[in-house]
């Protein structure tokens, strides 16, 4: 087995042993690096020597017979939307294409604390989002199972990565579906922890109230121990929560005897392929077996979901992507005949097609007007989910469903008609709108060959429940790890 399919858990074990260096680990991720960026396009930047030099520092506390942290040595990507000080920080916009952050986000102050290995930047649809890395101002990221079809987005560089083996694990964001549905594209699993678990504090804002960072990783164990370093209270981040955060590896056990598992009807309409539905009630079945009960629920504002999506993130794009005019930092037009002019360049040859779409569209919802016939029904609509929620859980105990109605879909197909690109979103925003935690995991592939993945959903700050429900799935059908990529 080559260094770089092993999964994070593994290395790190190696490390400790003896048995491989983290200069060893590290060469061989920058060697397939060098191998397959160009034809997946998942990293915008690669920090080549400081990757060298921070696996140098921890060989030598290695040598030194040191105490380490469990992810010590273990070579990592970066969405290219965390700040990361004095390294190119770009959200894959021409906008921020010569932006050098003088400080590291809390997340990366941690993956440093305990020794992670800091690979480079990683590419993902322009200031988060998309559903597909097309819109990325550098190149399109390509499927590791299939070059001609995408990887999802906005995380989709992150997911690529992992899934192509040029990185062990990846922090990315999750918006709306950002991390789980470039997951379930690319065959490898996706946590988007509740909002408040994870430090937002150095993560370049699209829509505040939604954005989470979480992991991308190999499989639901390398899930639970990325979790303990980036998980806790930041004084830092307003909307951080204080508690006690678990030790989550203490989760990973094969047991869901007793677990009441919901599967909402709303999620087995129209639109959800034949065979994506089919995996999911196979997996489904599985749980029964292990000893879960499933029991059928229903999400009734389930369908409107989607337009309070793009009206509330849409919003408050409008108003986080304003700090952009020129005159602070980032792009700034060269020619122009006075401030106004160079407000309107600047804006219009900085963003890209998707992003000024949005900008427009939350501007619209926010103006006089509008405010109470858009944003202020929408932000209603956002407490029914909730409650639809609260509802759901008293119960059942976790949600399971698809995490997107449909496979990798091919580069361009969907890029002409955005209402249909944003429906791949469909069963994944909702837990963003509800503040709530999901994980997406691979349960099969189609007639393809390409990867399905299952999308569970707990409650806040359950994280726990999540991991031990894909665990043991998991570990009964063998289904992680991505050593069969195409690519």
């Amino acid at each position: 087995m080559e260094l770089t399919e092993l999964t994070a858990l593994t290395a790190a074990e190696k490390i400790r042993k003896r048995e491989i260096s983290v200069i060893e680990l590290t060469n061989a991720y920058l060697n397939r690096i060098d191998k397959l960026n160009g034809k997946v396009g998942a990293y915008i930047t690669v920090c080549e020597k400081q990757a060298l030099r921070q696996s140098e520092s921890v060989q030598k506390k290695l040598n030194c017979k040191e105490n380490v942290f469990p992810l010590a040595g273990i070579p990592a990507g970066l969405k290219d939307n965390i700040c990361t000080k004095d390294v190119k920080t770009t959200c894959a916009s021409r906008m921020l294409s010569n932006f050098f952050p003088p400080y590291d986000a809390t997340v990366i102050e941690k993956l440093s604390e305990h020794d992670v290995i800091i690979l480079g930047k990683l590419n993902m649809d322009e200031f988060a989002m998309g559903s597909s890395n097309e819109n990325s101002w550098y190149t399109p990221v390509k499927n590791p199972w299939d070059p001609e079809r995408v990887p999802g987005g906005s995380s989709g560089g992150a997911a690529a990565a992992v899934a192509s083996h040029m990185s062990c694990f990846a922090l990315g964001s999750d918006t709306g579906g950002s991390i789980r549905q470039p997951a379930s594209f690319c065959g490898v699993v996706g946590l988007k922890p509740t909002y408040g678990a994870v430090s937002r504090y150095g993560l370049i804002a699209f829509a505040s109230s939604l954005d989470q960072i979480g992991p991308i990783t190999r499989d639901v164990a390398d899930c639970a121990l990325v979790m303990n370093v980036i998980a806790g209270y930041d004084p830092l981040d307003s909307t951080s929560v204080d508690m006690e955060y678990p030790d989550y590896t203490t989760f990973l056990k094969n047991d869901v005897k007793g677990l009441k598992i919901g599967l909402p009807k709303e999620y087995f309409g129209s639109g959800l392929h034949e065979e994506v539905k089919e995996k999911i009630l196979d997996a489904a079945k599985a749980y029964e077996s292990y000893g879960a009960i499933i029991e059928e629920i229903s999400l009734p504002f389930t369908e409107y979901a989607i337009p309070a999506y793009y009206i509330i993130s849409s919003a408050e794009a409008s108003s986080n992507l304003a700090r952009y005019d020129g005159i602070k930092y980032g792009y700034r037009a060269q020619e122009y005949a006075d401030i106004i002019d160079l407000y309107k360049k600047t804006r219009s040859e900085g963003f890209g097609t998707e992003v000024k779409r949005r900008i427009m569209l939350g501007t619209y919802a926010l103006s006089s007007g509008y405010y109470d016939a858009y944003y202020k029904k929408a932000l209603k609509v956002r407490r029914l989910i909730f409650e639809d929620f609260q509802k759901a859980y008293q119960k059942v105990d976790v949600i399971l469903g698809p995490t997107s109605p449909v496979t990798a879909f091919k580069i361009g197909e969907k890029t002409a008609n955005p209402l249909e690109m944003y429906l791949s979103d469909i069963y994944t925003v909702s837990v963003n709108i509800a503040g709530l935690c999901a994980i997406s995991l691979p349960c099969g592939f189609d007639t393809k060959g390409l990867p399905i993945g299952m999308q569970l959903i707990g409650k806040p700050f359950d994280e726990g429940t999540l991991l031990r429900a894909a665990y043991t799935y998991e570990s009964n059908t063998g289904k992680s790890g991505v050593a069969n990529c195409g690519i």
